[in-house]
Formats: C-alpha cells, structure tokens, sequence
C-alpha cells in the first residue's frame, strides 16, 4: 500500500484524468462520484485497477487521505468537501494536480473570461498546431490536462479555465495567461458578490514573474478597475479595438506590436467574424507571437481556423436564409456579440431558463436587426414582456421544431435565422450540446424538403 493516497471527487473528464496521473505517480487512489459513471468512464478506471464507488458518496469518507482533487463542478462548501477541509486535508483542482507533474520545461497557455475563452483557446491551439508545435488542448475543453500530462506530454498546453477551475489552483503557474474579459456569472457560487467571481478570475495570474506574460482587454472596464493600483508579476500586454495597446483591431485589421515584433494582418483572413472574434483573434495572436511565432505562421493559422460547435456556427443557407447556431451563447452579453457581427436582417430564436437576465441592453441591436423573435422555452413571459411590444414579429413555443419552421416562414432570401438563446438550456434539452444538435438537424431535415 502507498503512503501517498489521493481520493478523487467526481469521474467525468477531470476527475479521470486526475485518477490516471496519481495512478501513475504512486498514489493509492480512490474515485468517488455521487452520480452514475458512465460505462466510458468505469472502464478506464477499471484498466488501471482504480477503485471507484459510483451514484453515491459512502465508502469515500472511510478513507483518510493525504490528498483530495475535486472535479470543478463540486463546490467547496458541500457537506463531502467540508468533511475533509475540517481535517486539514488539501483539496486541490485537477488543473493544480497536473501542474504539479508536468515537465518543468513544458509552456502552459492560459485562457479565462465570461465570453470568448472556448473560441480563443481553440484559435490559440491551432495557431500553435498549424504551426508545428508540439501542443495539447485541455483544460475545460478537450482532453483533461492530468490526463495528457499522465498519457501524453507536450512542450506546449492551451489551457481553458473557468472560475471554478481556478478556485482550486495554488502552486499552479501560467506563462501566459489571456483575460478576456469579465460579466456576472455564477454568482450563486461566489456568495452574490461580484466582486469574488472576479477576483476568482485573477487567480489566472498568481504566481507569475517577470519570465511570464499575461494578456488582457484594456476595453473591459471591470478588469481596468481591479487592475488599479495591483502589481503583477507577469508582463502586460494589452489588447484594445479602441487603440493605444500592443494589439489594436478596427473593421479592416488588426495590427500587432509585441515586444519587437510587428506586424498588420488583415481582417478579411479571419474564419470568424464580428467585434468579440476581432478581441480573440488579437488575445490568440498576441500569445502565439509571445510563443514565437512570425506572421505568415499566424496568417495561415487565422484563415484556417474552424471554430467549435454551437459558436456562431453556420449550419446552411436555405432559399437565400442563413441558419446560424448559437446555443452556446447562455448569456446575454455572448448575444449581443452574436447580434453585433450578423449584418443581415435577423429572425432571433431565444430562452430557456432564465439566469437573471437583463435583456434591455439587447434592445438597440433588436430595433436596428431583428425582424423577428421566437421565444423557446417552458415559460417565456420574461421574453415576452420585454419583446412583445417590440413592434416586430413575436413566436412563443415549447419546441424547437415548430421553432424552426416558423423562422422559415418568415425568412426570405438574405435574411438569417439565428439561434442565441441567452439562457440556460435544462429545461427542453439535456444541455446547450444537445439543443444545438436538435437545431441542426431540423434545418437539415428542411434542405432534404426543400
């Protein structure tokens, strides 16, 4: 028996991961899940001979580790964590435990923000791959970054992290760290307070010295207000589509000044449109030349690029109508990114479970853009006191194939049909996957009827 014993909470993708690398490093390990663990999942726990309980938390605290890795979707404060914080037990992130194995020599490229940070991840990752470079995509997205550093190391990782991710990093370092930007959100688990999801956010930065980098949005006026006053150890770089930072963008090109290397690329290059793409773009590219790379590597990255599922994601064009899918726009500021880059009359399908939100501030892009709205959802009256007067055309429904079909009612040829729900999709669907999925398949059923 080990005298290292590491207890796992939690068996998706993080959790497993985190299960191999202490397999792998000498732990006595034991996984813990208070749901069902896939069949996927049970079987690589069984390959490595790690034991595991799954649909409930019991033989867990029979155990008494020297270490605890948490899945990011586990707060801190329930009953299963707080027993072991109690016993002064270090409870750590899978993120903080890879760190602690990954090859000292190997580059960790970090990404964190409200909106954007899936498609600046994904965009960094390829500019580093198309480039040459030995790279691995983890973190929030991609294969868990325990399981890459136990399985298959990398001189480069592009690291997606989230507030919950970052909440249990400690010792763990960014050489780059990219800050997108910062809009309420979860709040629930940072107990209301604004002010702690975003200090949340700057965890991305501990640790750094002066041989790091961190890149961040000089237009975001809540990272300007928590930076006041705050010394970094990292070196900034700032990004801005206003002017006066390293990398500037406008309409027709971004222009980058990194240190000394310059350079202007066009904006027409881009396989991603709009103002918030323009911000990605400049935060991947001013990280990829920080890596090293020079501007046709850059260039060819940039136009080759495919963006993930449900992000603006352009499904087909049907007599002249555009269908766009967005269901990973849960919020409202990633509609009015959405809104802001479609230059075409829209027909906007939105809802689901409602976060709170305050969706007046979408009303300037509604009166300029929208055509008409479609509101999906179990209950759609918030939508509907707020739209419903709007003057243009308003849908309510419970399902996504009458949704569909009354967008293509009202569509003619140069118009866009843009699914955006801005909220949370548990109550018709099993998640924002699956309702993108149901959306894309009731469009391509109407190209086989047309």
């Amino acid at each position: 028996m080990s005298d290292k014993t590491l207890i796992v909470l939690g068996a998706g993708e993080s959790g497993v991961g985190a299960a191999i690398l202490g397999k792998q490093k000498g732990y006595d390990v034991f996984v813990s899940d208070g749901g069902v663990i896939s069949d996927d999942y049970k079987k690589i726990l069984e390959d490595y001979k790690i034991r595991f309980e799954s649909g409930e938390h019991k033989e867990v605290f029979n155990h008494q580790p020297t270490l605890i890795v948490k899945s990011p979707g586990i707060s801190e404060k329930t009953e299963l964590v707080q027993h072991f914080l109690k016993k002064n037990i270090s409870v750590i992130s899978e993120i903080e435990f890879a760190g602690m194995y990954k090859n000292e020599n190997a580059k960790m490229i970090c990404i964190t923000g409200s909106n954007g940070k899936t498609t600046t991840t994904l965009l960094t990752y390829h500019l580093l791959k198309n480039a040459g470079c030995d790279v691995g995509l983890g973190g929030n997205i991609g294969m868990s970054l325990a399981r890459m550093v136990a399985e298959n190391p990398h001189e480069y990782y592009v690291v997606e992290l989230s507030s919950f991710q970052l909440d249990g990093m400690y010792s763990f370092k960014a050489d780059i760290a990219i800050l997108l930007n910062i809009t309420p959100d979860h709040l629930d688990r940072y107990d209301y307070k604004f002010e702690n999801y975003v200090a949340s956010k700057f965890r991305i930065l501990q640790n750094q010295d002066s041989k790091n980098s961190f890149v961040i949005n000089k237009d975001d006026e809540v990272m300007n207000s928590f930076c006041t006053g705050k010394v970094f150890g990292g070196k900034k770089y700032f990004i801005s589509n206003i002017g006066d930072a390293n990398s500037v963008a406008n309409e027709r090109e971004i222009i980058f000044n990194v240190d000394d290397k310059k350079m202007t690329i066009a904006t027409d290059v881009l396989t991603i449109s709009g103002l918030h793409n323009r911000y990605n773009a400049m935060a991947a590219g001013t990280a990829a030349i920080l890596a090293g790379l020079n501007q046709q590597q850059i260039e060819n990255g940039f136009s080759t690029f495919k963006n993930a599922e449900h992000r603006l994601e352009k499904v087909t064009t049907i007599d002249g109508v555009e269908y766009i899918n967005d269901s990973k726009a849960t919020n409202v500021d990633s509609v009015w990114y959405a809104l802001e880059s479609i230059k075409t009359p829209v027909i906007w399908i939105v809802g689901g479970v409602d976060k709170g939100n305050d969706y007046s501030v979408l009303m300037t892009f509604v009166n300029k853009k929208v055509k008409g709205i479609i509101c999906l959802g179990k209950d759609n009256s918030k939508l509907q006191k707020q739209f419903g007067e709007s003057g243009k055309l308003f849908h309510s429904t419970n399902s996504i194939a009458d949704a569909v079909s009354k967008a293509k009612e009202w569509g003619v040829s140069g118009d866009t049909v843009l699914l955006s729900p801005a909220c949370a999709s548990f109550d018709l669907f099993q998640n924002y996957i699956d309702r993108g999925i149901q959306f894309k398949n009731i469009v391509h059923q109407l190209v086989t009827q047309s």
